[in-house]
């Protein structure tokens, strides 16, 4: 099977989101990538992780910066207004060429109609151009917008964005994912992958953070804090 196939495969299984993502990691790192990228990208993880980025990103208790950012029909997005509404989710989103990225997207979908039901909205914040974020949203039939994020300023704002180093921009081409032709800017930037829910004063109330782009927590991790949030507003 090539990359696809075993994208889609892993992706019709049964697994929890967390069992996919380690399901494709073995298939990637063993029979569908170069060794040579391979270990660049689990040598930048370690760096990452050991710079002590992820712990400086916001976290719980801090309060999430406002943004208004375009969908990829170029609408504008304000977080005041969906939090006038309820409380918010947003997911960074590193890219179209993401597949632990894009098994997320589909796990948030899965579970998008228990956010909603619990009174908040969705979104995903991306670098990427608006085309590769309509291909993103058609391809894992999400129902939730994917915003885009210039340069990633609103992710610098969290405190998410890194620079890649140039071991690793190498790797990314060999695989196929030239940032400056994904992004249309060359800052050879990504957020950390980060989830989070603000509430509606602003604050932030759930925050998971890592520097390691092939963890990801379940969707059903942040259902007790919304519907704590929920039970609150009607106190």
């Amino acid at each position: 099977m090539n990359f696809q196939e075993t994208f889609a495969k892993i992706l019709r299984s049964d697994l929890p989101l967390q069992g996919k993502l380690d399901a494709f990691k073995v298939e990637f790192d063993t029979r569908l990538a170069p060794p040579a990228a391979v270990e660049a990208l689990h040598r930048s993880v370690d760096e990452l992780i050991a710079s002590g980025a992820p712990d400086r990103a916001l976290k719980v208790g801090d309060v999430a910066p406002a943004f208004t950012l375009p969908d990829p029909d170029g609408n504008p997005v304000s977080s005041a207004a969906l939090l006038a509404k309820g409380p918010l989710v947003v997911s960074f989103y590193r890219g179209v060429w993401c597949p632990y990225c894009n098994y997320e997207l589909t796990a948030l979908e899965a579970a998008r109609s228990q956010i909603e039901a619990r009174g908040a909205s969705l979104v995903a914040i991306s670098q990427q151009l608006a085309p590769n974020s309509r291909k993103s949203q058609r391809q894992n039939g999400l129902g939730f917008p994917i915003l885009g994020d210039h340069a990633g300023e609103v992710a610098a704002q969290f405190n998410l964005r890194w620079t890649l180093p140039e071991y690793l921009r190498v790797a990314h081409r060999t695989l196929g994912a030239d940032l400056p032709q994904f992004n249309g800017e060359d800052s050879w930037t990504l957020p950390m992958s980060a989830r989070y829910i603000i509430a509606q004063d602003g604050s932030i109330v759930y925050a998971e953070v890592n520097g390691d782009y092939t963890r990801r927590p379940e969707p059903s991790a942040m259902f007790p804090v919304l519907d704590q949030l929920a039970r609150q507003s009607v106190a």
